[in-house]
């Protein structure tokens, strides 16, 4: 509940400034500013290098040994190694800015946020090693605490220099972000090592990290920067291909609407299932190395459920409230237009976020990074080829394509390893009653089309029986203990 309540509040405020941006830079700025951002999350995945996961691991090694004091050496050692990388991709970052601008993103006078962006990298990273230990060492509660206050720092940070400095200028702007959001991450890097440094923890011999560093980081940074560096280059091509397209006015403003106005609010209810996603991981783990087979059936079973359930009632909110929800927004009629076509993906998407965690769990994160990184290619390849036929369209179709068969493939493996058999008919009496609720709903008046579709899909989903008085029970007790009298 702590995971999915912080998560939800921050994703609610990222969502609202996000309608901010929008709101002061425009389209065409958030378009500007998803390319930055797109090279510099590539820069951020080089140089973080694995080490935010390999330092959780690590960590949570020696307290699962009882070894406290050894983390001493564990936090140095994955320091040292993230300051070389860090620093070696920032060097590179920032030398070789004018030409990422000119040939990569295509807009020179966004060159200053590069390398600002460079600038603040290995603060990031550092940041990225005590965050990695406050998990291992399962602070969930600090760590919760100090992300709140970095989406705070970083709001008022970029706020106010929107106003006093950036104002309408693009460029600017994004520099205003890149600015806001490295002070975010130097708060909580002060924050969290004052936070370790006030512990008392008990002195122990020097032990070797190097050879675990090299077992845990190398083989995950690889993995990572082969998918981001393809992700990034789907980003900065999407622009490109799209001026192909003789129906597009403005490329950059397309791109920016997609990405920056739908997807946020497409995404935004996934934060519910966050805390699930998160707690799924190690709890999986753990009943793997048990053997607990009727276990994992259990919560694969349940997971699966809930998920579906969930994306189904999300989706018919989503397409029925787009078109007024991205007018309120966003005032921009294409967003809305935009939502109701993802809005039925929904149900997919939630159900992959969940199955991808639950392979994780049970180990399979090799497959899941080779799902990841096929499609990904796939999706470049598909963009390449549509987007100048069919513009947004093409982009829509791409996007649905590769996310069936990545949902496919690791709901594929999830079965295989745990021996399930799944009822085909549950996820088509589901869709077939959104199918419908979302139909009869289309009738009533536009103030009441989202109520009129929530009720309606929880009376055909009992009467198609997909949702019993069993499953209402075992979700009342989720939310509620009962207490002695």
């Amino acid at each position: 509940m702590l995971l999915t309540g912080v998560n939800l509040l921050l994703r609610f405020v990222g969502t609202s400034f996000q309608v901010y941006l929008s709101g002061r830079i425009g389209a065409e700025g958030i378009g500007l500013l998803q390319l930055v951002l797109s090279v510099g999350s590539m820069a951020m995945v080089a140089g973080m290098a694995g080490i935010r996961t390999a330092t959780m691991y690590l960590t949570a090694e020696e307290v699962g040994r009882k070894h406290p004091g050894r983390i001493l050496w564990v936090l140095s050692g994955c320091t040292k190694y993230s300051l070389v990388a860090s620093t070696a991709v920032a060097l590179l970052v920032y030398l070789f800015a004018p030409q990422i601008c000119e040939l990569w993103i295509g807009h020179p006078e966004v060159v200053d946020s590069v390398r600002l962006f460079a600038a603040f990298l290995p603060v990031n990273c550092l940041c990225g090693v005590m965050v990695g230990y406050f998990t291992g060492a399962n602070r969930i509660g600090t760590l919760a605490a100090v992300e709140v206050a970095e989406q705070i720092c970083t709001i008022l940070c970029t706020i106010a220099l929107l106003t006093f400095w950036a104002g309408h200028d693009a460029a600017r702007s994004c520099q205003a972000v890149v600015m806001g959001s490295g002070m975010g991450t130097i708060l909580t890097l002060t924050s969290l090592v004052i936070l370790r440094l006030l512990e008392r923890a008990p002195n122990s011999h020097k032990i070797p990290v190097a050879g675990r560093l090299k077992q845990t980081a190398i083989p995950l940074a690889l993995a990572d920067n082969l998918r981001t560096g393809i992700s990034t280059v789907e980003n900065l091509m999407v622009p490109k291909r799209l001026a192909l397209y003789a129906g597009v006015v403005s490329p950059l403003a397309a791109f920016g609407t997609v990405c920056g106005m739908v997807f946020p609010i497409l995404t935004f209810p996934m934060a519910i299932l966050f805390g699930l996603t998160e707690l799924l991981i190690p709890e999986l783990a753990r009943c793997n190395a048990a053997g607990s087979r009727d276990r994992i059936t259990h919560l694969v079973k349940q997971s699966l459920r809930i998920a579906l359930l969930f994306g189904s009632v999300c989706s018919c909110v989503l397409f029925l409230a787009a078109e007024p929800l991205c007018m309120k927004l966003y005032n921009n009629a294409d967003a809305g237009r935009y939502l109701r076509w993802f809005a039925p993906l929904a149900v997919m998407l939630y159900c992959d976020m969940v199955t991808d965690a639950m392979i994780k769990g049970l180990g399979e994160q090799k497959a899941s990074v080779r799902y990841n990184i096929c499609t990904n290619f796939m999706d470049v390849v598909l963009l390449y080829l549509l987007l100048p036929l069919y513009g947004i369209v093409g982009y829509f179709i791409s996007f649905t394509v590769t996310h069936v068969i990545n949902f496919f493939l690791s709901l594929r493996r999830l079965l295989k390893i745990t021996g399930i058999d799944i009822k085909i008919s549950i996820p088509v009496r589901c869709i077939l009653a959104s199918c419908v609720a979302v139909w009869i709903a289309g009738f009533a008046s536009a103030a009441f089309q989202v109520i009129a579709g929530v009720i309606l899909l929880f009376c055909l989903l009992f009467l198609l029986n997909v949702v019993s008085k069993t499953d209402v029970a075992w979700l009342i007790g989720l939310i509620k203990k009962d207490r002695p009298g």
